[in-house]
């Protein structure tokens, strides 16, 4: 399971290098929502692995909506830290 989660993250610095390597703007989005939907699916595959539904549902949150998921998640977390 770890080499899946490895190979997960090796895909996820392929946009990131697009993004960085290249000036056209409709590229760095596409590249950047490419980035959100491989986080929301090794979310996704986390949640599986521990089978914990509350993570998945911010999976699949950020999935649905794109980025605006991704600034919930962040929200959460912040205000779980506070705590």
């Amino acid at each position: 399971m770890l080499i899946i989660l490895i190979a997960m993250i090796i895909a996820l610095l392929i946009p990131i290098y697009d993004a960085w390597k290249n000036e056209n703007i409709w590229q760095r989005m596409l590249a950047l929502s490419s980035i959100s939907t491989k986080t929301s699916i090794m979310i996704l595959f986390i949640s599986v692995l521990r089978n914990d539904w509350m993570i998945g549902i911010v999976g699949v949150i950020i999935l649905t909506v794109g980025n605006g998921g991704l600034m919930l998640l962040a929200h959460l977390l912040k205000r779980v830290s506070e705590t």
